[in-house]
């Protein structure tokens, strides 16, 4: 009788193993692919992504995100239309552009309101206010914020922009070519470049920061298309929640999120560089107060399209409510 009992219970446990099983591999809780790509080459602004992704807390919301490397804010928003991506992360001002021409796409997360952009110099041919940059020679590169709205710039402070010659640069070239002297000016990230560059040491250098003068644009953004938020709110609330807590996590402990980071970017920068371009993005990261991490200010979208009308980069507006969305950050 013991020996049938002991062959019952074995039985009887191997058919709640292959129960179980067969529960976990079913499509019911089978995780849902997401793409998510970067408009940009790996750095330290997108460490909280990863957090969350080396964390689990992408797979405990059931998803299986998929993060890529860009190559411009145009080159991503076309993917997005295309199909090939879910989500995109990149500066939201070329969003808003790309919304005022037609494009259906919205912010579905604003995480940097003002873009963390400066203008570098040296101080043997300093660019100090922007009126400086009349007779320099300014490298640029597609999809760098700073240089792509720097007509903007310039209306915004009285500079002529035709006594400014700019050199189109590969992103990667840009700011090595003006330590050799090739050009006098850059535009860089504080988030990304700026570490990089301290870490070479040199210099000494001079930095303008754009934001400082007007140019405060909003940044660090998600944005999906207008059908997928349509065909997918559930999946795009999971994926936002979970990026909120890797960003929450990233500002905890900055050097942390690098090591995560770096899993997953071989040959990238040291340790320390990567834990600097998390602690400046956390700075440009500011948290709103009775609201969710990523919150939208309407304040922030129409000061932005306010900005861009008057100097002529967009002609039209459309209504701010087709710009942006926060209905994904609230509820489960």
């Amino acid at each position: 009788m013991r020996v049938a009992r002991d062959t019952a219970k074995r039985l009887g446990a191997m058919v709640i193993g292959l129960a179980l099983l067969a529960f976990l591999n079913s499509p019911a809780v089978a995780q849902q692919q997401v793409n998510l790509r970067f408009s940009w080459k790996l750095k330290g602004q997108y460490a909280f992504l990863y957090v969350a992704k080396e964390k689990g807390y992408f797979a405990k919301e059931g998803l299986d995100v998929r993060l890529g490397e860009g190559a411009g804010a145009q080159a991503a928003l076309g993917a997005l239309l295309q199909g090939q991506e879910d989500v995109v992360l990149l500066p939201g001002i070329f969003a808003l552009t790309a919304i005022t021409q037609g494009m259906p796409i919205k912010l579905i997360a604003l995480y940097s309101p003002k873009g963390p952009v400066a203008l570098l110099s040296k101080q043997s041919n300093p660019v100090r206010v922007p009126k400086d940059l009349e007779g320099k020679k300014l490298g640029a590169s597609v999809g760098e914020t700073g240089t792509t709205y720097m007509n903007a710039f310039c209306a915004l402070n009285s500079v002529d922009c035709t006594k400014i010659r700019t050199v189109m640069i590969d992103a990667q070239s840009r700011v090595p070519a003006f330590i050799q002297g090739d050009v006098d000016v850059v535009g860089i990230y504080m988030t990304n470049d700026w570490p990089l560059i301290e870490a070479k040491g040199g210099g000494p250098f001079v930095l303008l920061r754009m934001d400082e003068y007007g140019l405060a644009v909003p940044d660090m953004s998600l944005v999906s298309s207008d059908a997928i938020i349509a065909k997918k709110p559930d999946v795009l609330k999971k994926l936002l929640r979970a990026a909120a807590q890797g960003l929450a996590d990233a500002k905890q402990d900055p050097e942390g999120a690098a090591r995560l980071m770096l899993k997953n970017w071989p040959g990238g920068p040291s340790l320390g560089i990567v834990t600097a371009q998390v602690k400046a993005t956390n700075e440009s990261t500011p948290s709103l107060d009775g609201k969710p991490v990523g919150w939208t200010d309407e304040k922030a979208v129409t000061n932005a399209l306010a900005l861009l009308k008057s100097t002529g980069e967009i002609k039209t507006q459309r209504p701010v409510n087709e710009y942006y969305t926060n209905d994904l950050l609230s509820g489960k």
